[in-house]
């Protein structure tokens, strides 16, 4: 049978997209196929979502022509699996690979073929994740609108132009990574001023997500919000002139540039 929905992909991104579509009612579980080639994995998800068809490969009864497709695989298994989606007749493709071009997507394909390109971060796994997308040469509102009530499901999604993706890449994409590197310094270091680790860790974990709501409720800038817990000459003023001074802000810059850098090369 046909789905209307078939993700490539049954691991972390792909389950994720999955649960989201099912508990934000996108879809009915038999309206979902997920493609996973590992058994063991494959009957994992056969528990986890009861009614959506799991098979090892994509197959030509799977597809119709108003078959949407998420590839959700590791960069150097995509062209393969939209090869393969191509040869089963799918004529729109959702691709959350990173560093994977829209025009690379395209040119395996026997013909026209609507690509978006999206850049979720892992967060989606709790339905908070930050998503961009952008489309391919032969993509138009609709194919956008449909890829972002996907991607909708799991969080918030911005449109830019494909040429910002390979920054999205870097910014957006290890930012959960380059957050946690912050809050496993920031436990160590009240560790290190005798607090009880598990009590460092409450503080430091809660602070952050204190923190992000206050800045996303109140409309403040972080520059504004730093200055109003920044006392001439206090505690928090000493504490920011040593992060200054050892160019925290600039390592930033560059790990973001870095992994920009990275995405391109892996976009060639």
């Amino acid at each position: 049978m046909a789905y209307e929905l078939v993700v490539v992909g049954g691991g972390r991104m792909g389950s994720a997209l999955v649960k989201g579509l099912l508990d934000s009612s996108w879809a009915n579980s038999s309206d979902l196929a997920i493609i996973e080639p590992v058994k063991a994995r494959r009957e994992e998800l056969e528990k986890e979502f009861p009614g959506v068809g799991v098979f090892a490969a994509m197959e030509l009864d799977q597809v119709s022509p108003s078959t949407g497709v998420v590839l959700a695989v590791k960069p150097d298994q995509a062209e393969g699996a939209a090869r393969l989606a191509g040869t089963c007749g799918a004529l729109r493709i959702l691709s959350v690979v990173a560093g994977l071009s829209c025009a690379r997507i395209e040119a395996v394909f026997p013909g026209p073929v609507a690509v978006i390109r999206a850049m979720p971060n892992t967060p989606v796994l709790v339905g908070k994740g930050v998503s961009a997308i952008s489309g391919g040469s032969h993509v138009k509102k609709d194919d956008l609108d449909w890829a972002e009530s996907i991607l909708g499901s799991v969080g918030s999604v911005v449109r830019l132009a494909e040429k910002h993706m390979d920054a999205v890449t870097g910014l957006s994409g290890p930012m959960p990574a380059y957050l946690y590197l912050v809050v496993e310094a920031l436990i160590e270091a009240g560790v290190h001023q005798g607090l009880p680790r598990d009590v460092s860790r409450a503080m430091v974990i809660d602070s952050f997500e204190g923190s992000a709501a206050l800045l996303k409720s109140t409309g403040s800038s972080p520059e504004e919000l730093r200055a109003q817990v920044t006392s001439p000459g206090g505690t928090t003023a000493a504490g920011l002139r040593v992060l200054e001074s050892r160019a925290v802000r600039s390592a930033f810059l560059e790990a973001v540039a870095a992994a920009a850098e990275r995405s391109r090369q892996l976009g060639r």
